[in-house]
């Protein structure tokens, strides 16, 4: 795995998280009682982005690890998914 595909692992690893983590513990406008006009009720009033970034970040170097590792040490491969799933690809050479 090279530089570029290991950023992009871990950039697309961060997002999905990223997604998970901000709803967690988000308190609403509607849930404090205090809805600005002309906002939905179920806008964030209290939403501590920059705690969850953290927590994300932590999360993502975990995942990526143990990802990574799966990757560069052909723990599973192509072929393996391939052949569990598909088994479409031609047999492999003796290279």
């Amino acid at each position: 795995m090279g530089i570029t595909s290991a950023l992009v692992l871990f950039a697309v690893i961060w997002f999905m998280t990223f997604l998970v983590v901000i709803p967690i513990r988000l308190q609403t406008q509607g849930d404090v009682g205090e809805v600005v006009p002309g906002t939905h009720a179920g806008s964030p009033a209290v939403h501590n982005l920059r705690r969850k970034a953290w927590i994300t970040t932590a999360i993502s170097v975990v995942l990526w690890i143990v990802i990574a590792s799966i990757i560069v040490f052909e723990v599973i491969t192509v072929r393996d998914i391939d052949g569990w799933m598909f088994n479409i690809m031609a047999p492999p050479t003796g290279d």
